[in-house]
């Protein structure tokens, strides 16, 4: 999605896990190229260090067929899933995510710069949506604490 700033757009892309609602990956930058994705994919890998195949559906955009990104994709043993076009329903989840920043954040503001929007949307998904903000399908707890709930479940505690 994109971002209102007085230097321009600031664009900003996501990778969330669908089992939790966690934004595991983000990266915004001045122009949507497929860089900013690279960044938001190469964190995402970072922080959950998967051990097995790993599935990753985006949007049908440029930055996702790009020599770059499918070497990207090889390199970390994922799975790319792409639907066809016009098919809104399969990125309904980022979309959300979206509209929620957008509604709860951003609203119709506009940044001074794209480093101010960097800052007020890192504290929105890392202090506010990961860790605080309630998940009607996470049975109302946040991403992180639906997490923790499931590891201890897992372990028999």
């Amino acid at each position: 999605t994109y971002i209102r700033t007085l230097e321009g757009f600031a664009y900003l892309a996501i990778v969330i896990d669908l089992y939790s609602r966690r934004v595991v990956g983000w990266s915004m930058q001045s122009r949507q190229t497929t860089d900013v994705v690279l960044q938001a994919l190469h964190m995402a890998v970072w922080r959950r260090k998967p051990k097995q195949r790993v599935l990753i559906h985006s949007d049908q955009g440029s930055q996702f067929t790009s020599m770059d990104w499918a070497a990207f994709i090889r390199a970390h043993n994922l799975e790319h899933s792409m639907s066809r076009r016009g098919n809104c329903h399969d990125n309904a989840v980022a979309e959300s995510f979206f509209s929620s920043l957008k509604r709860e954040r951003i609203r119709r503001r506009t940044y001074k710069t794209r480093e101010e929007a960097r800052q007020d949307v890192f504290d929105y998904v890392e202090m506010f949506y990961n860790p605080v903000r309630k998940q009607v399908r996470n049975g109302m707890l946040s991403p992180v604490e639906f997490e923790r709930q499931q590891i201890l479940h897992a372990e028999g505690v």
